[in-house]
């Protein structure tokens, strides 16, 4: 049996297709394919596929549930148990094989690719990634378009295969193939303009083909799309493929010829950062003997911007028009007045125009005119024909609330006043043809920001001399202030009452604290809030509801999850209307695009947001959160796990904002729902203490939640209480998540528990018949289906005949482990098996074939962020490096064991009490104890990415 969800769902039994019924009966089947082998509870499969109407009846779903098994098991004899579609516990799950689902295979086809790509082997990566898209015949879940069961789903896989298609096409241009992939790619960009990597590929392409003047023309062409439609510039990686086709650097010419199978650089972008040709920096000219114009001068001293200030400059010799777009407070005033002053390129002026008092549209043109001396001016036509002949640069300073009329009166002037150049400041770009856009960015807390602080701060209190204490904690307060220049100067000025301690201590207050600005100031940089308001009373009310919509929020977010939680039919009106008004900012090189507000704006706009709309916006949030981390989980022991635990890192902000609302509303089963869904990211990441502080809040607040529901997190908190060195805790919640999950009929998590029943029990001492536990581990794992699950039953089953001293059962029990591990791209449980083997290579004395595993799990580990993995197999490599006459820097490898353990909650010790002392004792023993000393405090200092590269390198050399 085959399923297809890469376009209209369908089945196929022996190659035929199988008839599916009506919508609502498919939808039933692609609700379980979703949930990949997980238990769906029969109430939630009604919620998602009668969605919006009214509840349908348990007949009704077990009609559809009948109806299925027929369809899907002709040949079942009647009254015989269903094989495929079961039923568990209170509701159903799909036990299929994960390959029988095209999604699967076009997901694991797909990360094979871009590693045959990333590793040099275009030939191979192009085939794989062909035989992946070729999987595809429409939209995913093309019968549910809007359903919201598969929105989170379908997003997923289409952005899987936006990647795979770009990835396909890198690896055409890599084999030489340029012009080929030219008309693809230019197809692609036309179909999804605002993805960044396309354009690259097509100005790769172009420019190999002998196409230099269309490379630059797409260039423009992408430059103006992004400012246009999201008010951002490109993002480095284009930047730097325009510097290097500008300056028709070498690098970008085509590789030698090769076949498919030669090894070759990767042509997913331009040419590497760190091989691309650097501009040299364009230093501001000096300023002019002899000034004219009516910039005023400074009042204090400027702090950083010097890299701002050139590139201004250079853009000003390229554009006429320059706008430079933030947030309030971020500085733009005083870089274009600083540019300004540097420049002698205008026979008159600089002249400085402030609009921002300007509340008549129809007095702009006479309120430039008096700025520049030309008295009776009253139309944009007047003032262009007095300025037609003149050579100057006007600054037009705060355009954000008149942005069409200067807009309209900046292309007047522009078009008739060739010696004119225009300098604007604005909360967002003008969109006059022409503009070039400067966003400037916050200060570097740790940099300009912090020296801002203290120059102001000495200003108030000439005498104040920061003692260590204050002296640490700045950084951290302008990285709370968001590297704000104009929240940096208030808070200094705040030195005067409180202390650097009081001052960051009251942030989450600080509208309150961030006030009395000079009184020469407008009114809107005297006071923090005063400056967000004058951006927020210009928005639109759609704007201004998703603004404080988005506050929800914790960290960055995608243009889907501001759809889902902003609860908003459109979002990307909206949402671009925000970006360009410089209300959220856009992450640099994300692909997709990844958004964020500043924590100042964030906090204002969910001060704005009602309680009524918080709470709702508040469970929207929650549900995508889960959504988001129920997807990833299903997937987690394959070969995604990699990417998939880089982005659960990525959303974690997300995880706790959620945790912290559904406590605060009292919503303990969504707790311990969200808890479940982390457990393999908690573990693998090592969120010991923070996963069990979660579990412990969320069981306290639901009490009587449903038995699937705690089965599912009880497993969470028996794994981490097992990391944290808490074996009986571990052993008593793993006992019971086995009872509940059988009360619930959930085979999986039953199956899970029963495994490391064996492994906790014999840690903890409980008398446990270890062999028969650990066999029906293994039996009730390859009848849950799941290969990842039977690898992990092999494992745990194998490090038992170890412990137990049978050790050639233990290698070959461990050897059938890693196989099938393997086979299903479950690295963890691979490398954890081979950890074993390097313990029994140990027990024989053969620290050299301990080694050699070790450096087997070293290559698997590369591809994750895995801590506890790392430090446990440093610490038995450690052992090992003893066994070898190695001592001294096994010393020093167990003193960095210690100190990254202790920051994480963990110690390979506590968590492995058989074997971790041992390890521990025999590295002490070799060596003298004031000798030993120093070597563990030499390695207290070295952070776990170091310690990998000291073990990499013994490995090597041995």
């Amino acid at each position: 049996m085959r399923f297809g969800v890469l376009g209209p769902l369908r089945a196929e039994l022996a190659g035929r297709t199988v008839g599916l019924g009506g919508l609502r009966q498919r939808a039933v089947l692609a609700v379980l394919l979703i949930a990949r082998g997980r238990m769906v509870s029969a109430e939630r499969i009604t919620s998602q596929v009668w969605e919006g109407s009214p509840p349908s009846s348990p007949t009704t779903l077990h009609a559809c549930i009948s109806q299925l098994r027929r369809a899907l098991e002709p040949e079942r004899s009647p009254g015989a148990p269903p094989r495929l579609l079961v039923r568990e516990g209170t509701g159903y799950a799909l036990r299929t094989d994960p390959s029988a689902v095209d999604a699967e295979r076009f997901a694991d086809l797909a990360v094979a690719g871009r590693h045959a790509l990333d590793s040099g082997r275009p030939g191979p990566a192009a085939e794989l990634l062909t035989e992946a898209l070729d999987l595809w015949r429409g939209p995913a879940y093309a019968d549910f378009d809007g359903a919201g069961f598969a929105f989170t789903e379908a997003a997923r896989l289409e952005d899987l295969r936006a990647a795979a298609y770009e990835d396909r096409l890198a690896a055409t241009i890599d084999l030489g193939r340029h012009a080929a992939a030219v008309g693809e790619l230019e197809a692609l960009v036309a179909e999804q303009p605002l993805r960044e990597r396309g354009w690259e590929l097509l100005v790769l392409a172009l420019y190999r083909s002998g196409r230099q003047a269309d490379a630059i023309a797409a260039l423009r062409t992408v430059r103006q799309r992004l400012a246009d439609e999201l008010g951002i510039d490109p993002g480095l990686a284009l930047r730097d493929l325009e510097s290097a086709v500008l300056a028709q650097d070498p690098r970008l010419d085509p590789p030698p010829a090769r076949s498919a199978g030669t090894i070759g650089a990767h042509a997913g972008g331009a040419t590497p950062a760190t091989t691309r040709p650097r501009t040299a920096p364009v230093v501001p000219a000096q300023r002019s003997a002899t000034p004219v114009g009516n910039l005023p001068f400074a009042l204090s001293s400027l702090v950083g911007r010097t890299d701002d200030i050139a590139a201004v400059d250079r853009l000003l010799a390229e554009y006429r028009l320059v706008t430079l777009t933030g947030p309030g407070g971020v500085g733009k005033t005083r870089l274009a007045l600083e540019t300004a002053r540097g420049r002698t390129d205008s026979a008159d002026g600089p002249w400085l125009v402030e609009l921002a008092g300007l509340t008549s549209p129809e007095l702009l043109p006479a309120t430039i005119g008096a700025a520049l001396g030309i008295p009776g001016v009253s139309s944009a036509e007047d003032l262009a024909a007095v300025l037609a002949g003149r050579r100057l640069l006007l600054v037009l300073d705060n355009c954000e609330h008149l942005v069409d009329e200067v807009t309209t009166l900046t292309g007047v002037l522009l078009s008739r006043c060739g010696g004119l150049r225009v300098l604007s400041t604005s909360r967002e770009a003008l969109g006059v043809e022409g503009e070039a856009v400067y966003e400037v960015r916050p200060l570097d807390p740790d940099g300009d920001g912090t020296e801002l602080f203290r120059k102001r701060a000495a200003a108030v209190l000439p005498a104040w001399s920061p003692d260590l204490d204050d002296l640490d904690r700045i950084p951290g307060l302008c990285a709370g202030l968001d590297g704000i220049p104009l929240a940096i100067e208030l808070a200094a000025a705040q030195c005067r009452m409180l202390s650097i301690g009081q001052i960051a201590d009251a942030l989450e207050n600080r509208f309150d604290v961030l006030v009395d600005g000079p009184l020469d100031l407008p009114a809107r940089h005297r006071a923090l809030e005063s400056a967000i308001a004058w951006s927020h009373r210009l928005l639109e009310p759609e704007e201004r509801r998703l603004f404080h919509r988005l506050s929800v929020f914790a960290a960055g977010f995608d243009l889907d999850a501001a759809g889902a939680v902003g609860g908003q039919t459109s979002v990307l009106p909206p949402l671009s209307a925000l970006v360009r008004k410089s209300l959220v900012g856009v992450e640099p090189g994300t692909a997709p695009r990844r958004y964020r507000l500043l924590e100042t704006l964030r906090q204002y706009a969910l001060r704005e947001l009602d309680s009524d709309d918080l709470a709702r916006t508040q469970q929207r949030h929650r549900a995508w959160v889960l959504a988001q981390a129920e997807s990833a989980e299903r997937r987690l022991h394959g070969p995604q796990a990699a990417v998939l635990l880089g982005r659960l890192t990525r959303e974690q902000p997300e995880f706790r904002a959620a945790f912290a609302s559904a406590l605060a509303a009292g919503d303990g089963d969504y707790a311990l729902r969200l808890g479940g869904a982390l457990y393999w990211f908690w573990y693998r990441m090592g969120h010991i203490a923070e996963g069990l502080s979660w579990m412990s809040k969320a069981f306290a607040a639901a009490p009587h939640a449903e038995p699937a529901v705690r089965a599912r997190a009880r497993l969470a908190v028996s794994g981490l209480s097992y990391l944290a060195g808490k074996p009986a805790q571990a052993y008593e919640a793993v006992v019971l998540a086995e009872q509940e999950a059988r009360e619930a009929g959930d085979l999986m998590v039953e199956a899970s528990a029963r495994v490391y029943q064996t492994h906790f029990g014999v840690l903890a001492g409980i008398p446990v018949d270890a062999p028969a536990l650990a066999r029906s581990a293994v039996e009730l794992a390859r009848r849950a289906g799941e290969d990842w699950l039977v690898a992990e039953a092999l494992m745990v089953q194998g490090m038992l005949a170890r412990v137990l001293g049978d050790l050639p059962t233990a290698a070959t029990v461990l050897a059938e482990a890693v196989a099938t591990a393997d086979s299903c791209g479950h690295d963890w449980a691979a490398g954890s098996a081979a950890w074993a083997a390097m313990k029994t290579a140990c027990d024989h004395g053969d620290g050299r074939r301990a080694l050699e595993i070790a450096a087997g799990i070293l290559d698997a580990l590369d591809r994750h962020q895995d801590v506890t993995s790392r430090l446990v197999l440093i610490h038995t490599a450690a052992h090992a490096l003893v066994l070898t006459g190695q001592a001294e820097q096994a010393a020093v490898l167990m003193g960095g064991v210690e100190a990254v353990g202790r920051r994480v909650g963990f110690s390979p010790e506590l968590m492995d009490p058989l074997d971790g002392p041992r390890e521990a004792a025999a590295v002490r023993e070799a060596l003298p104890q004031d000798k030993y000393e120093r070597l563990v405090a030499r390695g207290r200092e070295l952070s776990l990415a170091e310690l990998t590269t000291l073990l990499v390198g013994l490995l090597k050399i041995r």
